[in-house]
């Protein structure tokens, strides 16, 4: 072989040596970006998985769970002051006037917030569901009287609630669409991770198909 074909397969072989290594390393890095978030976004999912895990198992079996639900009922009159607030807001208020809120914040310790309340002929009734239970309060507009009604059904309902996001309010409805992103970044990059062993594991696709199939399966025969 003459010196430069010699040199030309040098070179070539150095070449594809400098590809391969840099595949290599395009995989490797892959594979280590795959890992990290792997790791991070189950980290970030694992008592949200717990929770929303547990709380699908009572939401499953709920007729089956034993829960009595507990009611308070308080009774009372609006001070003339805080009646004639409410009274002058009847025309054009949506929540309770805040001197009517605070009212009830100091002597029953009620947080109602500006909830949006219903203005009728004769009273104010406003309508407070919660997660596990459920509440309302109502206000005579002719002589004060207050009634406020609370039922609470207890922890397991409190958290069917919470998964579900049942008024449970926007801050915690931000967290379970965050959390949603969060087990969909942990899934596809398990997915991947699959990928990249596959063919190390030949059980891989069987066992990923058979997750796919047993929920179609049961879905077509036993679901109408």
């Amino acid at each position: 072989m003459s010196a430069s074909k010699r040199l030309n397969a040098t070179s070539s072989a150095r070449r594809d040596t400098m590809n391969g290594a840099r595949g290599g390393l395009s995989r490797g890095h892959l594979m280590a970006l795959m890992r990290q978030w792997h790791w991070i976004s189950s980290a970030l999912c694992l008592i949200g998985m717990l929770l929303f895990s547990l709380t699908g198992i009572t939401l499953n079996h709920a007729s089956q769970i034993p829960a009595t639900p507990v009611v308070t009922t308080l009774t009372g009159t609006l001070p003339q002051r805080e009646l004639d607030n409410l009274r002058s807001a009847a025309d054009h208020a949506a929540a309770l006037p805040l001197r009517v809120r605070d009212w009830l914040r100091r002597e029953w310790s009620l947080s109602l917030g500006p909830y949006e309340a219903e203005w009728l002929d004769d009273e104010v009734y406003l309508s407070l569901p919660r997660p596990g239970g459920d509440a309302w309060l109502s206000i005579a507009l002719d002589d004060g009287f207050i009634e406020y009604e609370r039922t609470d059904r207890g922890w397991v309902s409190y958290f069917n609630d919470l998964h579900k996001g049942r008024h449970a309010g926007p801050v915690w409805s931000w967290f379970i669409d965050i959390f949603a992103v969060a087990c969909l970044i942990f899934c596809i990059t398990g997915l991947v991770l699959l990928h990249m062993h596959a063919a190390q594991r030949r059980s891989t696709w069987p066992l990923v198909g058979l997750g796919l199939v047993v929920p179609a399966v049961l879905a077509l025969l036993f679901i109408h």
